[in-house]
């Protein structure tokens, strides 16, 4: 109980809106993903347990994407296994929140993109606590009741895209990056990601893509070094000016005999 009232006080004003807002539209799109599994033929229990065991959007979509499409199912948990292998320096970025025992293994489950990049913004430790378990979470049991609620109304709308649901949860997250973008590094390491995914969309197979288009973080720091130079010689010369020319010590002398009151 003191531990759930110490995140209720940390999680509050923007950071409170922010993961209700993800949480929001995450359970919409669990909501398509159930429909559309459905649609496709597969039984009503089937999201519902890769939602319980599984837990990952990217991952669930593409292992039901290559069922649906008569493909193996050795190949479609090899697909969802590479798209989630960047749960494996995630883990190394968050491993101080997760805790140790029981905490850590139920930590690692909810580790999700969005539980991660929450944890990331913030820069106080009990703060990047707090956001991850909340977010992931909230986000465990949003996506499982919006896949149970999609799932038994997958026979009766099947064709989910037309109703604009899997443009939900994009547009969130992208409200939440643009203020992210301000800074030159970030948003030239952006486009060149959002170009590699856009190119690579079409030849290859769900979520690959994104992983693809992680080959832009370079970019960032490679702009983010030759800037911190920059910045330091423009200190030491700031620095240096201070020094080479100092005040005449006559005339400041001058003055405060002039003025002493001053």
């Amino acid at each position: 109980m003191r531990s759930l009232r110490r995140t209720r006080r940390v999680l509050q004003g923007d950071l409170a809106r922010d993961i209700a807002l993800v949480l929001l539209a995450d359970g919409i799109v669990g909501v398509s993903f159930g429909a559309i599994a459905v649609g496709s033929g597969l039984p009503v229990w089937l999201p519902m347990l890769l939602s319980l065991l599984v837990f990952a959007g990217a991952a669930q979509f593409l292992f039901v994407g290559i069922i649906a499409a008569g493909g193996n199912p050795v190949a479609a948990v090899l697909a969802g296994l590479l798209v989630n292998a960047r749960h494996v320096p995630f883990g190394f970025a968050i491993g101080d929140v997760l805790g140790s025992g029981w905490r850590k293994w139920a930590g690692t489950h909810v580790m999700i993109d969005e539980s991660v990049a929450f944890a990331l913004a913030q820069h106080d430790a009990e703060r990047r606590k707090a956001a991850y378990w909340a977010c992931g979470v909230g986000l465990f049991v949003c996506w499982n009741v919006g896949v149970a609620l999609g799932a038994v109304a997958g026979t009766a709308v099947s064709d989910t895209a037309a109703l604009g649901l899997d443009a939900a949860f994009p547009a969130v997250l992208l409200a939440l990056v643009l203020p992210s973008l301000r800074d030159k590094a970030t948003a030239a390491a952006a486009l060149v990601g959002v170009a590699v995914a856009l190119v690579a969309t079409p030849v290859l197979p769900a979520g690959l893509p994104v992983l693809l288009a992680l080959l832009a973080l370079p970019i960032a720091l490679v702009l983010r070094g030759t800037r911190a130079p920059a910045t330091v010689h423009a200190g030491e010369s700031r620095e240096s000016g201070r020094h080479d020319d100092p005040a005449p010590s006559g005339e400041a002398t001058g003055e405060e005999t002039s003025c002493p009151s001053r």
